[in-house]
């Protein structure tokens, strides 16, 4: 990291205040930012890359005065030379991502000023707010399948991305795993320690759907209040807006008054162990497959309740209502559906910058999943990006998703990192973080992923997918006993989720379980008929028992498919590995490089392939990854 970042406090003109307010945590505008750099809106969590963060020490350190942009620049990037619209760029930036932007005041042709009220925060520990846990709302027979998802999912999202949040908002991969597998409101409010739960349920009459949400409260069960609201069949857009609303109404009013616990007082960390805490050791039935969903933030592109969408408006926001669902089942058909929701979504409003983004997601996600080739996501991904006016301020979820491609596809790793590096201030999501942990794996920093993939269960104890990842980093640094470890205690958690039967077949079949390795194979076969990756770990489970003829059966048929489609191929050389064809293993391995398979730079370290090592063939693949790196060492000296 470039130290130069730091903003000095010597700068002529400037107050010499700022190494003093550094060492003390400071409040601004709603903002609390430590003296570790932690910026805080309430007690939500916002990563700003280092320059930006810079910036606004610099700013901060000399609040109500004007910083030119000469000095912002010598404090931001030192003597290192950069074009003329850097400062305002980074202050652009800075500028959309603390919200509201008239905090900073630009004055014309002599610099920017920080308006906002300065001062330090004497407390040393912020204020504990109230724990709340909001799961999907029951729908009930005539109500779209997707409704109850999705006004659980944006009141999430409102209420964390409020600017003076009366909640801490609990991660909603967790609670909606919890909910899929059967868990009660009250139940998952005790396994996540949360203070409240909101429930609710969605009802269909005649001229209307009857929406009626109670909070309870965890410790005893309590229904503190209950609310009603009526929505009509054609405009529900903004029925999450009012139930927000009027939750923030009971909150103001002294509802979250007490309801903090003492030991969370004292312990706010207790309840965010990366595993199932030792009270709550639970074992979980799933219905037939959990489902993962990203938190979407809806309401930004919907219009609010007392303003009119156009006809052509409403339908594209109903289109994506229903491509935001439809995608996040990860089943083939139904991924394909919410793709023609969505892109006809954004054609119809190009303003719903959220059906874009979900575009991005849902894009990259079949590519991972095999179920697109990658020339095709990376076409989609990029016109996408392209489409957006103000790219990447007004889209900049997308940054990630754009990474991925930049290093799988491109294999511009360069790009890649200035993507990741604009958006490492985005907090923990399902998909944004799947694809950093995914790009640290595929550049072998194992450590790396296993400490990323840690600190977002900290936050979302009970996600199926961050579990299961951090027992495949396990795999790949070769912590053997780790990952089977892990995979053991996913299995008691989420035994039914099909991260589960993926990995941890993989896993147990490399370290000697094939028996069971091959049961969830099939299991994973059976539910997913049309997923090729189940089809290879389950030949590779077999391959690993001994049942040779059985394993190269289903290699045969991959092979055939592939004449007719796309079928991924990174995974498939360790399953002629298990067969002892290494020059098998070597051609697809040169087929998944080719098909730019997106698998295919992390493969190259997995532990099955061990018995390629030392192969001419096999150290030239892997000299592909040592050029990419050996590319941002080269560009890093000529900015030096």
């Amino acid at each position: 990291m470039d130290r130069k970042y730091h903003a000095s406090s010597g700068l002529p003109g400037l107050t010499p205040a700022s190494q003093e307010r550094r060492e003390q945590s400071i409040r601004f505008a709603g903002f609390r930012l430590d003296a570790d750099g932690s910026l805080f809106r309430g007690e939500a969590l916002l990563h700003l890359p280092p320059r930006e963060l810079a910036a606004l020490r610099l700013l901060l350190a000399n609040a109500g005065q004007i910083v030119t942009p000469l000095q912002l620049k010598q404090a931001l990037w030192g003597d290192v030379h950069v074009t003329g619209d850097s400062v305002p760029r980074c202050l652009s930036s800075l500028r959309a991502r603390l919200q509201p932007d008239d905090c900073i005041q630009t004055v014309y042709k002599r610099g920017y000023r920080l308006l906002a009220k300065v001062r330090p925060l004497d407390a040393p520990q912020a204020e504990v707010l109230p724990r709340l846990a909001i799961p999907p709302f029951a729908t009930g027979i005539g109500v779209p399948e997707h409704l109850g998802t999705v006004i659980a999912e944006e009141s999430i999202a409102r209420l964390s991305n409020s600017a003076r949040p009366l909640v801490s908002m609990l991660a909603r991969d967790s609670i909606f795993n919890l909910a899929q597998c059967g868990m009660t409101a009250q139940k998952i409010g005790e396994a996540l320690r949360a203070d409240l739960v909101l429930a609710g349920t969605v009802r269909a009459f005649p001229a209307h759907f009857r929406l009626r949400a109670e909070m309870i409260r965890v410790s005893d069960g309590v229904q503190i209040w209950v609310e009603d609201l009526l929505m009509d069949r054609t405009r529900i857009a903004g029925s999450e807006v009012e139930l927000v609303r009027r939750l923030n109404f009971r909150l103001n009013t002294g509802l979250g008054a007490g309801l903090v616990s003492d030991a969370q007082k004292t312990d706010a960390a207790a309840s965010s162990t990366e595993d199932a805490p030792a009270t709550q050791e639970i074992e979980i039935h799933h219905t037939p497959l959990d489902r993962s969903a990203e938190k979407v933030s809806i309401s930004a592109s919907a219009a609010e309740p007392e303003m009119e969408l156009s006809p052509l408006r409403r339908e594209a926001y109903e289109l994506f209502l229903r491509g935001h669902y439809e995608w996040q089942t990860l089943e083939r058909h139904r991924m394909q559906d919410g793709l023609q929701h969505l892109t006809r979504a954004a054609e119809l409003d190009p303003s719903l910058i959220a059906a874009k983004v979900d575009l991005v997601h849902l894009c990259v996600t079949q590519g991972i999943y095999g179920f697109m080739p990658p020339t095709v996501v990376a076409d989609l991904v990029q016109r996408t990006a392209d489409s957006v006016p103000g790219f990447p301020i007004q889209a900049e979820r997308m940054l990630p998703a754009l990474a991925w491609v930049n290093a799988h596809f491109d294999r511009d790793l360069p790009a890649a990192l200035s993507a990741f590096e604009l958006s490492a201030h985005l907090p923990h999501d399902p998909w944004i973080t799947r694809l950093r942990s995914m790009f640290a794996l595929s550049r072998h920093r194992f450590r790396e992923a296993i400490d990323l993939l840690r600190s977002a269960i900290e936050q979302d104890p009970y996600s199926p997918w961050l579990q299961n990842r951090l027992a495949w980093a396990c795999h790949l640094d070769g912590q053997a006993v780790e990952s089977v470890d892990r995979v053991e205690r996913i299995m008691r958690q989420s035994p039914r989720h099909e991260g589960t039967a993926l990995y941890g077949s993989m896993i147990l079949a490399f370290n000697g379980d094939a028996a069971r390795a091959v049961r969830l194979a099939e299991d994973l076969a059976q539910q997913e008929p049309y997923f090729d990756l189940a089809d290879v770990v389950h030949a590779y489970a077999l391959a690993c028992a001994g049942r040779t003829a059985d394993a190269r059966a289903i290699l045969e048929r991959l092979q055939w498919l592939s004449r007719e489609r796309y079928v991924l191929r990174s995974f498939i050389p360790a399953v002629h590995v298990a067969l002892g064809d290494l020059d098998a293993a070597i051609a697809d391995l040169h087929a998944a490089n080719e098909l730019r398979c997106p698998w295919f730079l992390q493969t190259l370290a997995d532990p099955r392939l061990k018995p390629l090592h030392g192969h001419p063939e096999f150290e030239q693949l892997k000299s592909i990854l040592a050029g990419m790196e050996a590319q941002v060492q080269n560009n890093a000296s000529l900015q030096a």
